[in-house]
């Protein structure tokens, strides 16, 4: 799964890859950008596969609201 961060320090946003038992075992985010330990996951934004022509992709083939 892809999480997205947001950078405490710098305000950078960033993506992590990881595993669902990595995120559970204590993930530590690291700023890309300034190297800053200090981040918080951005409040429901994570991915299963990416993003297509700009729109968000659901892990589950539906579309906003269909689930």
């Amino acid at each position: 799964m892809i999480y997205e961060y947001v950078c405490k320090a710098c305000n950078q946003h960033f993506e992590i890859r990881a595993s669902v038992a990595e995120k559970e075992k204590g993930l530590k985010a690291v700023c890309p950008d300034c190297g800053s330990g200090e981040s918080r996951q951005a409040m429901g934004s994570f991915a299963i596969g990416g993003r297509s022509r700009g729109r968000p992709s659901f892990g589950c083939g539906c579309g906003p609201g269909q689930c």
